[in-house]
């Protein structure tokens, strides 16, 4: 065996050992930052829900659909200062357009339909990928978000007059309605840089 083949030998190996190294490493980033992400998007589920169901209780129905327009996007605007991730909520049937789906968000709702077809809870949703953007690559998290009894209120197939008026009027382009307990509400999407 010549001199030559065992270095190009050694040299392929140690380009496939490091590699290797730098795959597990960024596979254990990808993990922390979609542990981290699940965290994130459980705390401001849990604190959006926490104050719906105030503004339920404090104002009724209609004054929760202002509360929603108003506070709710403050809710995601703080919770986004706070923890560095981007947070918000989409569904293939958004109730303001502009959180309407982009394409990754579209597809992956697509994916977990297709998995609570099948079955599959809608709680137990969710994808984390890195994703290339104009601005360079992102880790983005998406968690499938479960309709629950208190959105049938707001979201439900049987709405009160007052709270269809108030949606027209607030949400003119609404498609949010129609769901029923257990349905695939939306999802809590969330981004920062990998």
């Amino acid at each position: 065996m010549s001199l030559r083949i065992i270095v190009v030998g050694a040299a392929v190996v140690g380009a496939a050992a490091l590699w290797l190294g730098a795959e597990r490493d960024r596979a254990a980033r990808e993990a922390r930052l979609a542990a981290q992400a699940a965290t994130v998007a459980a705390d401001y589920g849990a604190t959006l829900l926490g104050a719906v169901k105030s503004a339920i209780e404090t104002s009724g129905l209609v004054g929760a659909i202002g509360f929603c327009k108003e506070q709710a996007p403050a809710i995601a605007a703080e919770h986004s200062q706070r923890t560095g991730w981007r947070i918000a909520r989409t569904s293939l049937k958004p109730r303001n357009p502009a959180a309407a789906p982009d394409e990754f968000e579209r597809t992956t709702m697509d994916m977990f339909a297709t998995k609570i077809a099948e079955g599959q809870p809608v709680a137990a949703q969710t994808r984390s990928a890195v994703v290339d953007t104009a601005d360079g690559p992102m880790f983005r998290f998406m968690k499938a978000i479960p309709t629950g009894e208190p959105c049938l209120g707001c979201h439900g197939s049987e709405l009160k007059p007052d709270v269809v008026a108030a949606l027209k009027r607030l949400y003119p382009d609404d498609t949010a309605t129609g769901f029923k307990a257990g349905d695939m509400r939306g999802a809590f999407t969330l981004a920062r840089r990998p």
